[in-house]
């Protein structure tokens, strides 16, 4: 079953980025090809992508997996990148981390022509991330169909703060 691999494939470090924080490493699973190809096969043929205008993904693993799933459902891509990263007019907002704050940016034209929106992620822990790309789309009058992470960590309840179905490969306590 996939959600077994990959949660084999998951290295923990503890105390990292600060301490206790357990982070989860996704860099096993990009590095089995298979495992990987397995993975992008099954986020990619969830039905709701023939709702959705464009994929968002989140800077920055989210961007691995939101670029194939992009290519493969035939959907454009848009960056959410982190501060100082994108040229142009953008909309920002900033929102608050497990172990601190920051904040991301998406580029007025490059969500102008688009309605319905998926958004992609690695990991979903408190639903911050997520959330800020949701507020920005929202505060632009656009719909978001489905959030797509690998990791879900349910114990952080993050997916009861983010206002759309949310599709986890994998949940951890």
């Amino acid at each position: 079953m996939l959600s077994e691999r990959l949660k084999k494939s998951i290295k923990d470090y503890p105390d990292f980025p600060k301490k206790g924080i357990i982070f989860k490493d996704i860099n096993p699973i990009i590095a089995d090809s298979q495992l990987f190809s397995d993975l992008i096969r099954k986020i990619s043929s969830y039905p709701f992508y023939k709702e959705t205008d464009a994929i968002v993904a989140i800077d920055a693993r989210g961007f691995i997996f939101g670029s194939v799933v992009a290519e493969r459902v035939k959907k454009p891509l848009i960056l959410a990148r982190k501060k100082n990263k994108l040229p142009g007019a953008l909309i920002e907002e900033n929102y608050g981390l497990e172990y601190g704050q920051d904040s991301l940016a998406i580029q007025e034209s490059a969500i102008k022509n688009f309605k319905n929106f998926v958004i992609i992620d690695d990991l979903l822990a408190t639903g911050g991330t997520a959330k800020c790309v949701y507020n920005i789309l929202k505060r632009n009058s656009k719909n978001i169909i489905a959030l797509s992470v690998i990791i879900e960590l349910t114990s952080l309840k993050g997916a009861e703060n983010f206002k759309a179905p949310v599709y986890s490969e994998i949940k951890f306590d």
